[in-house]
Formats: C-alpha cells, sequence, structure tokens
C-alpha cells in the first residue's frame, strides 16, 4: 500500500475521531443545560428575586403529592439567589424555579426571577397612605409639588431598593409633575392608601379636637409611626440638660464652657439665625437670602470655632434656626410672604415680617441652611423655632393672604414640613427638634397658628414646648398666679404633655424650655426672681409629671451672671434621682 493512501487512511480516522470528541461534549453540553424561550440557559444561573411586593413566596415540592407548596417562609425581594433553570415544576400554568438561598433550596415562580438587580421592582403604581412633598431628586430635594393621601401615582423607577425589599425612593409621575417620593409612604392599594393608621383607636381622639381658630381639622393628620432613628455615631444624651447661648456671647464661650463643666449641664443649644438676629454669614444665606447674609455678626471661621470649642469640650450641640420668622427672607422674596390683600405687600405683624409656612420654596432653604451648618460645625442635632404662623392672626385673617397653594390646613403644613425637615436631616445622622407654644398641649382644639401637639411630636425627634410660668394668665390650671408658683404650673403644663404624648403611636422625646428669666414686670411688678430655687421647681414639675427628656434655659440675653445665680438647679442630675427612686 502506498505511503498517501496509509496518509489518507489515518488523516480519516483522526477526523472520525475528533468528531466523536465533538459529539460527546455536545451531549455533555446538552445535558448540563435547558433550552428556554429559544435561549441556552446554564444548569445553575445568577439570578435576582422581583416582585411588585417588597417580599417574594417561597415554595416546596411535595414529590409525592407531585404538588407545589406555599410555605410560612418568605424572602426580600433584590436578593441574589442560584436558580436552577433545569429544573422547573410546571402547576396550573404556572412555572416554578428551584432556587438556592444560603444551603437552602426553594422554588419560585418563574416570573419572580430577574437578570439584572436593577429589574427587581415590577410595581407599575403606587398609592400614597402619607401625603408626601415630591422632589427633583433625593439628592436634591427641591420641592416640585405634593402627593395627597389616596393619590395613585405612576411608577417610572426608583433610586435604591433597601434589604428589606422596600424602595427608598421611587421616580413618578403625577399630573404633569416627574419627581421622586419616599418609598415609606407608599403603599400598593387604594384602600391601604385611604385608610387611617389604628382607626379604632385614634380616629376617635382626633376627631374629638375641635377647629375653633382655624388651625385645621385633627383628623386630616396623619399618626402612621414613624423611625425614630439613634445614630450610633452621634449619641444623644438620656436626658439633655442645656444652656442656650445667643450668637453675641460666642466671643465668651470659654466662660460658659467653664461654668457648664462645675455642672451637669451636657449641653448648649446655640443660634444659627434667630429672625433678623444672624450668627454668620454663609453660602447657603448668600444664595437664598443675600440681605440675610449680610446681617451676619461673625464670619463662618470664627463662629466654626466657637461651635468647635464647645464640641471639643465634650458638650452635645444643638443649632437653632427660626423657621417662619424671618423679615430679612421677606425682603429678598416678598412672593413667599404673608401678605396684605390689599397691597399685596408683605404684611407686617408682631413685630416681623413672616415667610408663609405654605411656601415650599422657604422649606428648602430653611433645610438648606441646617444642611449646611452640620456639614460646617458638626452640629449633632437642628431646632426649629417658630415653626408655626404668627400668633394673634384670628383679628387679621381676613386682610391677610397666606399664598395657600395647596389648599392645606395650617397644622398640615406645620406636620407636613417637620416631616420634609426629618426626612433630609436625617441622612446626615442628626436629630431634629421643634418648638412649639405651651398652649398646643390643650387637648381640645387646634391652635390659630397650626401647632397640634400629638402631630408634631410624632413625626419629629424631640419636641421642646415653652410653658414660661409669666406666660401663663392669672388663673389658669386654677393657679393664681402661676408665674409665682413654677412648681404647680410645670407639674400641671406636664400632666397634660404626657397626656398629649399617648394620642400618638411614635411620640417625640419631649425636652422643654423651662423660664430663666426673672417674672417681666408688665405680668407683675412684685413678680418673683428666678433664681437656682425657682428653677429647680420647673424642672421637678416636669420630671414628677412624667417628662424625663430635659430641659434648656431661656434667657434670651444668655447672661452668664444669671445663669450663675441659678446654679444649684445646674447641678442636679435629675434623671438619675428619678431612676434611683423607682
Amino acid at each position: 500500500m502506498s505511503k498517501n493512501k496509509k496518509r489518507k487512511r489515518k488523516l480519516k480516522k483522526g477526523r472520525f475521531i475528533l468528531a466523536l470528541v465533538i459529539l460527546v461534549v455536545i451531549a455533555l453540553l446538552v445535558f448540563i443545560v435547558v433550552r428556554q424561550g429559544g435561549k441556552i440557559i446554564s444548569k445553575e444561573v445568577t439570578k435576582y428575586l422581583a416582585n411588585n411586593q417588597v417580599s417574594v413566596d417561597l415554595y416546596n415540592y411535595d414529590s409525592e403529592s407531585k404538588e407545589i407548596i406555599l410555605i410560612e417562609e418568605d424572602v426580600s425581594r433584590g436578593q441574589e439567589v442560584k436558580a436552577f433553570m433545569s429544573e422547573v415544576i410546571t402547576k396550573d400554568d404556572n412555572e416554578y424555579v428551584k432556587i438556592k438561598i444560603d444551603d437552602d433550596s426553594y422554588y419560585v415562580d418563574s416570573d419572580n426571577l430577574v437578570d439584572k438587580k436593577e429589574d427587581v421592582v415590577l410595581e407599575k403604581e403606587v398609592y400614597v397612605r402619607t401625603t408626601s412633598s415630591i422632589l427633583e431628586s433625593t439628592e436634591e430635594p427641591k420641592i416640585l409639588g405634593l402627593a395627597n393621601k389616596g393619590d395613585k401615582l405612576e411608577v417610572l423607577g426608583y433610586d435604591e431598593v433597601k434589604e428589606d425589599g422596600t424602595v427608598n425612593a421611587y421616580q413618578v409621575k403625577s399630573g404633569d409633575i416627574t419627581g421622586y417620593v419616599y418609598g415609606k409612604y407608599m403603599v400598593f392599594n387604594e384602600e391601604d392608601a385611604k385608610a387611617n393608621y389604628n382607626a379604632e383607636v385614634y380616629d376617635p381622639i382626633h376627631s374629638a379636637i375641635k377647629n375653633s381658630y382655624g388651625g385645621g381639622e385633627a383628623i386630616n393628620l396623619d399618626f402612621y409611626p414613624v423611625d425614630k432613628p439613634k445614630f450610633e455615631d452621634n449619641v444623644m444624651p438620656e436626658a439633655v440638660y442645656s444652656l442656650y447661648l445667643n450668637s453675641g456671647v460666642l466671643g465668651s464661650v470659654d466662660e460658659y464652657i467653664a461654668f457648664a463643666k462645675e455642672t451637669k449641664i451636657n449641653t448648649f443649644v446655640v443660634d444659627i439665625m434667630d429672625d433678623t438676629a444672624i450668627a454668620y454669614s454663609s453660602d447657603v444665606m448668600k444664595e437664598f437670602s443675600p440681605t440675610t447674609y449680610e446681617h451676619g455678626n461673625l464670619d463662618v471661621e470664627t463662629y466654626k470655632a466657637a461651635i468647635q470649642k464647645i464640641k471639643d469640650a465634650g458638650f452635645y450641640v444643638i443649632g437653632r434656626i427660626t423657621a417662619f420668622k424671618d423679615s430679612y427672607y421677606v425682603q429678598d422674596h416678598p412672593e413667599n410672604s404673608i401678605a396684605s390683600k390689599t397691597t399685596g405687600q408683605p404684611y407686617y405683624h408682631t413685630g416681623a415680617y413672616w415667610p408663609t409656612p405654605y411656601s415650599r420654596d422657604v422649606w428648602y432653604y430653611k433645610v438648606e441652611l441646617a444642611k449646611e451648618a452640620v456639614n460646617l460645625f458638626g452640629f449633632n442635632e437642628i431646632q426649629y423655632d417658630y415653626v408655626r404662623f404668627p400668633d394673634r392672626m384670628t383679628s387679621v385673617s381676613d386682610l391677610v393672604d397666606l399664598h395657600n397653594n395647596y389648599n392645606e390646613d395650617k397644622v398640615q403644613a406645620i406636620q407636613r414640613f417637620v416631616q420634609y425637615a426629618t426626612d433630609e436631616l436625617h441622612k446626615l445622622n442628626v436629630y431634629v427638634s421643634i418648638d412649639v407654644f405651651g398652649e398646643s398641649t390643650n387637648g381640645s382644639y387646634t391652635t390659630a397658628y397650626g401647632q397640634y401637639w400629638p402631630a408634631i411630636s410624632n413625626v419629629a425627634d424631640v419636641i421642646s414646648g415653652m410653658p414660661y410660668p409669666d406666660h401663663f394668665s392669672r388663673g389658669y390650671y386654677g393657679i393664681s398666679e402661676p408665674w409665682n408658683n413654677p412648681y404647680d404650673l410645670m407639674k400641671a403644663w406636664g400632666d397634660d404633655a404626657y397626656q398629649r404624648q399617648q394620642e400618638c403611636p411614635t411620640p417625640a422625646i419631649v425636652r422643654t424650655w423651662i423660664q430663666a428669666y426673672d417674672v417681666l414686670q408688665y405680668v407683675d411688678a412684685n413678680g418673683i426672681d428666678y433664681n437656682s430655687a425657682e428653677l429647680e421647681k420647673e424642672i421637678r414639675g416636669l420630671y414628677d409629671a412624667g417628662l424625663y427628656g430635659g430641659y434648656i434655659t431661656w434667657n434670651s440675653s444668655s447672661s452668664l451672671s444669671k445663669y450663675k445665680q441659678q446654679k444649684g438647679a445646674f447641678e442636679i442630675d435629675y434623671l438619675k434621682e428619678y431612676n434611683d427612686n423607682e
């Protein structure tokens, strides 16, 4: 046989062996893959659990009965799983795919598996459970509109899915507006959206509240529970014992720190702005209200150095901002003011010009100012004062235009501002406290200026009433001269506050402003001085009423000499005493 023929036979034999190897490989591939929908999918692939709800149902397969059995356990959507696409059970026209989570095997509906994590949210619409601001974005929380309770919103996308399967914020379309709403305020059906929280308990309480002075209907407020954070890197004292400092005394901050260290004082409340008393000139002020910027008492670095001294000394520091009393802002933005119906110009009332609490531009400014202060100075907490409409408005209500663009009650606007502020500032791991008038603890009506204690307490981290004894009229609570009876007044008021705290599911910490100045002459020329004994009586009245969150001294001048006269009251650890006596 010729050499050429032998060579050809060897080639044929080699080709046959190669072909055989290829066939074996193909057979193996067929064994480990399955064709589905025209696509070849490997036997074990990475998938993500998806649904139009926050969780995904899990099933077991009973090989004897050949039944798919729903089990009590479910799992959050968004989780990465291993899916075995060759192990599919078809039942009642549904396909169930075997998956593995950690070391446990289950089956899930094939519709609940997607290839990409960004596709795990399947809902196309959500319903508004708690009236919410529609934001430009979660990073840029400029308010574009309002999504009212019960509204249906078209879902266009979302920012992120949390570990529990909830969406942080949905991108939605509402009418002509496209923006973001926080997922925690949304539900998946209209019935749940329109329901009030625990209606059998809370509806009778709030429906009985009268709207005698135009503040609004309490039953229209939101009382769904709110998660109150505890930041590991920002620990709030269990009881705050605080001195108030206006910005004018920061040049002597070392003296205040030295004094506080001799007492149980653990906190300072320091002004950022108090109407036209502007602590420092900030970039946010320059952008939103140049007139405010021009009137800063200090430069940023000087102010920062003072705050840093307080922090370095180990004190908790709270920055105070007046929200809706701001004459300089109104000068720059008359369109956002409480205005005269006759002239259209800002209305001067109780010694100031007032931005309207209905204005979302004002909300945005006050929150951006707070965020800047936290980032610049490291405040532990932001406290908003004047979170209200002006007082004494009943007699002039027909004369002013409040620019109520969303047709809201006053109490609704105030609660929604607190909701907006806490949502945004919690991102910076800081707490939010809200100052309210002492009158807001009444249990019979919403106030004319829009403060309703349970509604604010339910949302804020801290609520700080201002029940100064010399602000109460003769005979209030049956006390002939409340200003001369600080314990009796504070105990009676504290009992009211304690009761209001029971009227919402997630009440704030109660930390109360106490009168740290002498009885004003126009109240009683023979009124008592408020020194150590009087302040101690105020504080003990609060603690005896069950309000253990602490106190803040109100002395507008922040007089150190006056604080020294009151030192004895500051040397007591009230919470420890009350805990030891329980």
